[in-house]
């Protein structure tokens, strides 16, 4: 059912997004400081692939389960979609405080499981969120200006990384088994910012109430056993994938090979530039913070600029090119070796980061019913992570025996598989 919405201001529109920066912040540090953990532990370079497959684990189940769980519920001083990702923030925010003290391999791995479950559950209702409030016209605006917070948050804890390392991490002697200290405090920001972000667009933000037939179910569902009431979200999953929208099945085939590119590019930074630059584990990391601040700087700046242009030549084509961008931003990394023209590539993929985090939940969002948005965008994030899952099982094979342990070469796959994600892209058909 249709619900007329009321044109929200631009700041109201921020102020429902800024919790996004907390969430980011935290994926930020995954994607640039969590794998150096685990170097610093004793993992060994093939070995993480398989050490990140936490993510896609806990967002394939995780993710579907709280966006139909969010769909039926309502609470009159919390909303639909805020208590999921106020309990997400609270979870991520005690993991985060707890991560640098991490005394083995497997204690780090598992705080990033428990990370993640309160990563998606704080992520996947805000997906949803943002198209329970705002009328169609604004939709594009309200996703990219999510797109703008994916850039600020991670902007913000490379930032943090490349600074402490620059103030505290220069005499630091290197000991396998041990986290230097200089990392901490990159971990207790977000900490910090994970639960006050999320409680600020909580305070800020009230939902649209339910329509009284959709709080006549709400009702009815409450009155349900426990059992029936656990198998319901996953009836609703399989519900909607019965009935998905063929657009979806589209989009889902260039997930595929975004997003198991994207996941060897955050595994393989720091390998990358141990081999090109012969930098140690801290120096390479450091680097591979500086070219995620330098992609997200972009992203931040471009975000909200795509909204005219993908109203003016349509969302398929900009993502497309973006998507070509990116890869020829990664086939140009590995043959750099000044640590500053490094940086110039990210500007393409900071472009192609801002429209795959905005673009296709824009056009997702339109042709979805207003009353199983939670489900679709929870099958969306599905399409996610099932890729990186199948790249947390099968690159680590792939890069010892097919790439001869070389990141150079993993670099230039990833680039191959987002060429063939924006080949998928421009077939695509999108609603007007």
């Amino acid at each position: 059912m249709n619900i007329s919405k009321p044109r929200l201001s631009f700041w109201q529109i921020l102020n429902m997004n800024v919790g996004f920066l907390g969430i980011q912040y935290s994926f930020g540090l995954q994607q640039t400081a969590i794998n150096p953990i685990f170097l610093f532990l004793g993992a060994k370079e093939e070995m993480l692939p398989l050490l990140n497959i936490a993510g896609p684990v806990t967002g394939l189940i995780v993710q579907p389960i709280i966006g139909a769980m969010s769909d039926k519920t309502w609470s009159n001083r919390w909303g639909r979609r805020k208590p999921y990702f106020l309990i997400g923030a609270l979870l991520g925010s005690i993991c985060l405080f707890m991560f640098p003290y991490s005394p083995y391999l497997w204690f780090a791995v598992g705080l990033l499981w428990i990370l993640d479950v309160g990563n998606n559950m704080a992520m996947e209702p805000y997906r949803a969120f943002v198209g329970d409030k705002l009328p169609e016209k604004q939709l594009s605006l309200g996703y990219q200006m999510q797109s703008l917070f994916v850039g600020a948050g991670i902007l913000l804890a490379n930032g943090s990384i490349v600074l402490f390392q620059y103030l505290f991490g220069n005499d630091t002697v290197e000991q396998t088994g041990s986290i230097p200290q200089w990392l901490y405090y990159s971990f207790f920001i977000g900490a910090f910012l994970s639960l006050v972000t999320i409680l600020w667009s909580v305070l800020k933000t009230p939902e649209i109430p339910p329509t009284k037939e959709e709080m006549k179910e709400i009702n009815q569902i409450k009155r349900f056993s426990f059992i029936k009431r656990l198998k319901l979200p996953f009836v609703e999953i399989f519900e909607a994938v019965k009935t998905m929208p063929k657009f979806m099945w589209k989009i889902g085939g260039v997930y595929v090979f975004q997003w198991y590119a994207l996941f060897i590019y955050w595994q393989f930074t720091t390998p990358l530039f141990m081999k090109t630059m012969g930098y140690n584990i801290s120096e390479a990391g450091s680097q591979a913070a500086k070219m995620s601040l330098t992609y997200n700087t972009v992203t931040m700046l471009v975000a909200l600029a795509l909204v005219p242009l993908t109203l003016r030549f349509g969302g398929k084509k900009i993502y497309s090119l973006s998507l070509i961008g990116t890869a020829l931003a990664l086939f140009i990394i590995p043959y750099i070796t000044d640590p500053y023209l490094v940086l110039l590539p990210m500007v393409l993929f900071g472009i192609g980061w801002a429209a795959m985090m905005g673009i296709p939940y824009t056009m997702v969002s339109k042709i979805v019913p207003q009353e199983r948005r939670g489900v679709y965008m929870g099958i969306l994030n599905m399409m996610i992570v099932i890729p990186m899952f199948i790249q947390t099982l099968t690159f680590g094979p792939i890069y010892k025996y097919l790439l001869n342990e070389n990141a150079i070469n993993a670099m230039l796959f990833a680039g191959a598989f987002f060429g063939i994600a924006a080949i998928l892209a421009i077939r695509l058909k999108e609603k007007n």
